[in-house]
């Protein structure tokens, strides 16, 4: 799904999570543009699967996020 420029999800097809999407909103806030991530995603493995997302995998994805997030903010700002 797209919303030029607002708004884009990216969404699995195939890989190792059940099932997995990710949608990125950029919002104009008072000094340049805010980004917010929002991910949604279902561990394979059933029960196996729902204790590995409690004890590692759920931590894992967040810090996976914001560190990928701090990157793009990074990238964006560098100077030309």
């Amino acid at each position: 799904m797209m919303e030029k420029p607002y708004k884009f999800t990216d969404v699995m097809v195939k890989g190792a999570f059940h099932s997995f999407s990710h949608t990125h909103e950029f919002i104009e806030s008072g000094n340049g543009t805010k980004m917010i991530d929002t991910f949604i995603y279902k561990s394979p493995f059933g029960v196996l699967g729902n204790i590995a997302d409690k004890l590692f995998l759920e931590k894992y994805m967040r810090n996976f996020i914001i560190d990928r997030a701090k990157e793009l903010k990074r990238i964006a700002e560098k100077e030309k």
